[in-house]
C-alpha cells in the first residue's frame, strides 16, 4: 500500500511539472522570462580574424573581450572598467558605449549616461591606449554629448554647454571651436530636437578621413517657438522648456561650417541664403578635402546631394517627387574617390544606383518589383555589395550579394525569416543574425560562401524556459481590404476551436513606411499577445494598411496630404472581412494602438463605429496640428496650404461619433507627441458628452516606462479588454 501511494504521488507530480501553463503579465514584465540571449557591442578588428564585443565579468566589471572569428576562442581582454573613475571619483563597473580609432589603437569608452531626448545623452568618457594599457586625455570635464575619436585616435571632439570642443590627446589640451553656444538659441555641434526625432540623428559633427577638419552644425533656434512642459515632484513643478516647431511653424536657421582640428579655425560652407530648408546629413568622402551635404526643401519634396570642395559647392545630385523624398543613409564612397553607391525610389522601389562622384548615373545596379531594405557592407576590393531586401516577401528579409555591374546576384539566406548581417573587415567572414516570429536570435558564423563556421549562439535556454507556457503560432497570411490585398499576422488561442466564436482584437501601427507584420522576434507585446490568447481566448491580429513601407513607393505614399483616409478604411475592411469568419465574433472587435498606432485605433473607433466595440489609445496625436512640422508636412504639406487634409482625418474632429468604449492613455513628460493631444482630445469628448476611460503617467516619456510603469500600463489594458470585449 505504501509503495503504491508513492508510486501515485510520483506520476502527480511528474504530471504537474510538465504542465504548461498560461503567460502571466509578471513574466512579461517582471521577471526577463521573455528576454532572449543577444550579442552587445560587436566591433569587428582590422587583422579580419577577430571581432570584440562588450560583456561583463565575474567581478561585474563591463570589458570589452576579443574572439576568434573561427574557434571561437577568447584572444584576450581588450579593456575593463576596473580601475577607471569618474569626474567625481566614484569608481566605475559598468560603460555604456564605445569606439575605436580608425587604426583601433585607441578606444574611447562613455559612462554615466544621461538620456536627453530619443538619441542624444550626455556622458563622461575615458580614452584608453589599447597597447600600452593606459588612460590618455583629461577626464575632469563632467558630462558631455557626443564624444567622438578622430580617424587617428590623437583628438577627440564633443559638444558642452552647446559648444563645440576638440580635446588633443597628445598634449592634454582643450580647444573651443565655438564660443557662442547657449540654451534654446544657438547649437553648435549637435541639433535641434526636430532633427534628433525626425531625422534620426543626434550628434553634428563629422571628422574628415584624416582627422585634420571636422564639419558641424549650427542651429539658431532663436526664433523657434518654445514647449513648456512641467515635471512634478517637488512643492512647484519644474518647468522644462524646449524649442519644439509645430506643423507650419518657424524652423531653426541651419548652417554648416568646416573647422581646422589644429588651428580651431572655422569656415562657413556657403549653401545659399534659403534659410527655410532642411540639411539632414553631411559626411565626408574618401577625399579629405570633399564633404557631402543632402538638403531638403521645407516641403521635403526636393532633394539635393551637394559636393563641397573648399569654397566650391556644387549640386551632384538632384531628385523631385509629387509626393516626398526620403533622405538616405546608402551613399557609399568608393575608394577610388571618383564614384559612390547610392539608394534611390526614382523606379518606384527602393534601389541602388552607381554614380561618378560629380553626379552623373552610369547604371542601375539592383532592379525588380521589390526593395533594397538595407546595405550591410560595400567591398571595395572585390566590387561587391552585401544587402537585404524584400524579394522574397514584404514581410521577410533575406540576404544577396551582387557585384557593382549589377550582375551575379546571389541570395545567401535560406532560412524564412528576418536576416541580417556584420562582415568582417576584409568580407571573408560574417556574423549572421536571424529571427522568426517565434525564434529568438541565432548567431552562426559564416565564410564568404556562406558556410557554416560555428554557432555563436542559438538561445537554447530561452527556447527551452518557453516550454513550460502555453504558445500558439503566429501565422501570416493576407486578404482582401479595399481591392487591396493587405498582410497581417494572426495568434489564435493554443487550444483553438473553430466550432467557438472569439472576439478578436487588432494591433495597429500604420504609419507611412512603418510595418507590425514581420517575420521576426518580438518581444513584449508578442507575450502580452499571446497570454491574451491562450489565458483568455482572443484571436489577435495585425494588418498592414495602405501607407506602410516594403511594397514600393505608391504603396506607402498614397496616404500623402491625407494620413489616416485610407489606413483607416483599409483596417476597418481587415476588421470586416476578419469578422465575417466563421470562428469570430464580429460584434466584439477592438482595437490597440501606440503613438501613430494610438492615432490609428482613435479613428477606426470613430469612422468605425459600426465594426468596433473598443479601442485603446496610447500616446495618441489627436490633431495633425499639434504635431511637429518636420513628420507631419513630410506626409501633409503645410497647414495652410491642406487644411481639410489636417481636419479631415484628426480623431479630434470626430469625438461626436464614439460610440464604443474608449482607453485613452498618455505620459504626462512626453516630448514628442505632447500631453496636449490627450488633454484636447478629453476636452471634446467632454463637450460631447462622449465617455471614456483615461490613464496617465506622471513625468513618463513617449515610452511610459521605469519601475513597475509597463507592469501597471499591461495590467491596465488587459483589464479594460477583458471588461469591454
Amino acid at each position: 500500500m505504501r509503495n503504491l501511494l508513492l508510486l501515485v504521488l510520483i506520476s502527480c507530480t511528474l504530471f504537474t511539472y510538465s504542465q504548461k501553463r498560461d503567460i502571466e503579465l509578471s513574466d512579461i514584465w517582471a521577471s526577463g522570462t521573455f528576454y532572449p540571449k543577444t550579442i552587445n557591442g560587436f566591433v569587428n578588428l582590422n587583422d579580419g580574424k577577430s571581432y570584440v564585443v562588450q560583456e561583463q565579468n565575474e567581478e561585474g566589471y563591463s570589458v570589452i573581450n576579443q574572439y576568434d572569428y573561427k574557434s571561437g576562442d577568447l584572444v584576450k581582454e581588450l579593456f575593463t572598467c576596473k580601475g577607471i573613475v569618474s569626474s567625481s571619483s566614484e569608481e566605475i563597473k559598468r560603460f555604456n558605449t564605445y569606439h575605436f580609432s580608425e587604426d583601433q589603437s585607441t578606444i574611447l569608452v562613455t559612462f554615466n549616461s544621461e538620456a536627453i531626448y530619443r538619441h542624444s545623452t550626455r556622458d563622461e568618457f575615458v580614452v584608453f591606449d589599447i597597447a600600452n594599457k593606459m588612460q590618455i586625455g583629461n577626464t575632469k570635464r563632467g558630462k558631455v554629448r557626443y564624444p567622438r575619436l578622430n580617424p587617428t585616435g590623437d583628438k577627440v571632439a564633443y559638444v558642452q554647454d552647446n559648444n563645440l570642443y576638440v580635446l588633443d590627446l597628445i598634449k592634454a589640451k582643450t580647444k573651443k571651436i565655438t564660443k557662442d553656444g547657449e540654451y534654446n538659441k544657438i547649437i553648435n555641434g549637435g541639433v535641434d530636437w526636430v532633427y534628433e526625432e525626425e531625422f534620426s540623428m543626434s550628434r553634428g559633427f563629422e571628422w574628415n578621413v584624416d582627422g585634420t577638419k571636422i564639419a558641424f552644425y549650427k542651429f539658431d533656434e532663436s526664433e523657434v517657438k518654445e514647449w513648456v512642459m512641467p515635471i512634478y515632484g517637488d512643492l512647484y513643478p519644474e518647468q522644462y522648456k524646449f524649442k519644439y516647431p509645430k506643423a507650419g511653424e518657424a524652423n531653426s536657421v541651419v548652417k554648416v561650417f568646416v573647422a581646422d582640428a589644429k588651428s580651431g579655425k572655422c569656415k562657413e560652407v556657403a549653401l545659399g541664403s534659403e534659410n527655410d530648408q532642411y540639411l539632414p546629413r553631411i559626411k565626408w568622402t574618401t577625399n579629405p578635402d570633399i564633404l557631402s551635404v543632402q538638403r531638403l526643401n521645407r516641403l521635403q519634396n526636393k532633394w539635393e546631394l551637394l559636393m563641397v570642395n573648399g569654397t566650391v559647392v556644387s549640386e551632384s545630385l538632384m531628385e523631385t517627387s509629387k509626393y516626398y523624398v526620403d533622405i538616405t543613409d546608402e551613399v557609399f564612397f568608393l575608394k577610388d574617390g571618383k564614384h559612390m553607391i547610392v539608394s534611390s525610389e526614382q523606379d518606384g522601389n527602393k534601389h541602388l544606383y552607381f554614380h561618378k562622384l560629380e553626379g552623373p548615373q552610369i547604371y542601375q545596379i539592383t532592379n525588380g518589383n521589390w526593395e533594397v531594405d538595407k546595405v550591410l557592407g560595400v567591398d571595395d576590393k572585390n566590387e561587391l555589395i552585401y544587402f537585404t531586401s524584400t524579394e522574397v516577401s514584404p514581410t521577410e528579409r533575406h540576404i544577396y550579394s551582387i557585384n557593382f555591374q549589377g550582375k551575379d546576384k546571389k541570395r545567401l539566406s535560406t532560412e524564412s525569416g528576418w536576416h541580417t548581417a556584420k562582415f568582417s573587415n576584409d568580407y571573408s567572414l560574417a556574423l549572421h543574425s536571424y529571427t522568426t516570429a517565434s525564434t529568438p536570435h541565432q548567431y552562426v558564423i559564416r565564410d564568404n560562401s556562406w558556410s557554416t563556421i560555428r554557432e555563436v549562439e542559438t538561445n537554447e535556454d530561452f527556447t527551452k524556459r518557453m516550454e513550460e507556457f502555453n504558445l500558439s503560432n503566429i501565422t501570416f497570411d493576407e486578404l482582401d481590404a479595399n481591392g487591396t490585398k493587405l498582410n497581417y499576422w494572426m495568434i489564435k488561442p493554443h487550444d483553438f476551436d473553430k466550432a467557438k466564436k472569439y472576439p478578436l482584437m487588432m494591433h495597429v501601427y500604420g504609419g507611412p513606411g512603418s510595418q507590425t507584420v514581420k517575420n521576426s522576434f518580438g518581444y513584449s507585446n508578442t507575450y502580452w499577445h499571446q497570454m491574451l490568447a491562450n489565458k483568455h481566448d482572443i484571436i489577435i491580429v495585425s494588418v498592414d494598411n495602405r501607407g506602410t513601407g516594403a511594397r514600393g513607393e505608391e504603396f506607402k505614399k498614397m496616404t500623402y496630404k491625407q494620413l489616416g483616409k485610407y489606413e483607416t478604411k483599409d483596417q476597418i475592411a481587415a476588421a470586416k472581412t476578419l469578422g465575417a469568419l466563421s470562428y469570430i465574433d464580429s460584434e466584439r472587435i477592438g482595437i490597440w494602438g501606440w503613438s501613430y498606432g494610438g492615432y490609428m485605433s482613435s479613428l477606426c473607433l470613430a469612422k468605425g463605429n459600426d465594426v468596433f466595440k473598443m479601442a485603446i489609445a496610447i500616446a495618441p496625436v489627436s490633431n495633425w496640428r499639434f504635431y511637429d512640422n518636420v513628420y507631419t508636412e513630410r506626409f501633409m504639406a503645410l497647414p495652410k496650404d491642406n487644411a481639410s487634409g489636417y481636419d479631415d482625418n484628426s480623431p479630434i474632429n470626430f469625438v461626436k461619433d464614439i460610440k464604443g468604449k474608449y482607453l485613452i492613455v498618455h505620459g504626462t513628460g512626453d516630448d514628442n507627441v505632447h500631453f496636449q493631444n490627450s488633454v484636447m482630445m478629453v476636452d471634446e469628448m467632454i463637450k460631447n458628452n462622449v465617455e471614456f476611460d483615461s490613464e496617465f503617467y506622471p513625468n513618463k516619456n513617449h515610452g511610459i516606462y521605469g519601475g513597475f510603469t509597463r507592469y501597471h500600463l499591461y495590467n491596465r489594458m488587459t483589464n479594460f479588454i477583458l471588461e469591454n470585449l
